[in-house]
């Protein structure tokens, strides 16, 4: 994997995230907080679950330390604007990151230890594929709640992603 291919697959999660973003200003405080069928709840705990995953590996990638023990808290995101300016500071601080990398850091090894003590030894590309993933499996759940409440963020199909930056 090269260093062009992984910031693509980064333009793909940010275009992604603002779409369900988007979607999500068209719909009430109280279905912004109503809680779901879903693993990390409803619309406010789907979110804050990726845009934490998101954190999380950043400080990750930065220093190689794992920070699971310090979990975004959902009260402190009361209404949808201060999650979404969450999301905004995490992607430009990740945009930031990435602007450092080089197409052979893509090969390096990321050393770490999680929060129950396992040691992992991942290649740098591979943690940046899980982490595009995680985000799109979280933005389907989202995109159904929002689908749900009348607010469609529409397909998040990459197809769709290319022919929208043909434009």
């Amino acid at each position: 994997m090269n260093l062009k291919d992984v910031l693509f697959m980064f333009e793909y999660n940010y275009w992604g995230n603002k779409k369900i973003l988007t979607a999500c200003k068209n719909i009430t405080q109280e279905q912004f907080l109503a809680p779901a069928d879903y693993p990390f709840g409803g619309l406010r705990g789907t979110l804050l679950h990726v845009v934490d995953g998101e954190r999380l590996w950043r400080v990750l990638f930065e220093t190689q330390r794992v920070t699971e023990d310090e979990d975004l808290i959902a009260d402190d995101f009361p209404n949808f604007d201060s999650l979404e300016k969450k999301f905004q500071e995490e992607e430009k601080l990740m945009r930031a990151y990435l602007s450092k990398l080089k197409d052979e850091d893509m090969e390096s090894h990321l050393k770490y230890t999680t929060t129950e003590g396992v040691h992992r030894d991942r290649i740098l590309w591979h943690c940046f594929y899980h982490l595009i993933n995680h985000g799109t499996q979280h933005r389907a759940e989202a995109a159904a709640l929002l689908t749900n409440y009348g607010s469609s963020p529409g397909d998040l199909d990459v197809t769709v992603f290319l022919n929208e930056m043909k434009k």
